[in-house]
């Protein structure tokens, strides 16, 4: 299973062309296979950031959400074992936001990321640069 952190996501749905081929291409054959998941906190990120440049042209939430889910989409909720793993996560920096996508992530095969902090992190998650 693929996750994508809350970045991702949206430059998928939106046709950004941030999101480099090779990740779009991997999330597309893996969608296909319905094999595509984000954190339910992805969803708070919108919600709290829904008047930044990059979330602005997103549907209304809720319905949006409802569509993805319809569409495919997995969302990971976030439990007891997901807010424990994140609060575990060594040499990282305290974002919740950046810690609980990285910890549903590590009960995945791949996180699919443009955040360059969770890119450079030591630790052992199999990761990959949404900008190629």
């Amino acid at each position: 299973m693929i996750v994508l952190d809350t970045q991702t996501l949206v430059w998928h749905q939106t046709d950004d062309r941030r999101l480099g081929r090779r990740s779009r291409s991997r999330i597309d054959r893996a969608w296909g296979r319905q094999n595509v998941a984000v954190s339910a906190f992805a969803f708070w990120e919108i919600a709290m950031n829904r008047d930044s440049r990059d979330f602005r042209k997103l549907p209304e939430i809720q319905a949006w959400r409802n569509d993805l889910l319809q569409d495919g989409l997995i969302e990971i909720p976030v439990d007891g074992e997901i807010a424990i793993a994140a609060g575990r996560i060594l040499g990282m920096h305290g974002d919740p936001g950046d810690r609980i996508i990285m910890a549903t992530a590590l009960r995945a095969e791949l996180l699919i990321t443009s955040d360059e902090r969770i890119l450079a992190w030591k630790g052992h998650l199999e990761r990959f640069d949404a900008y190629r």
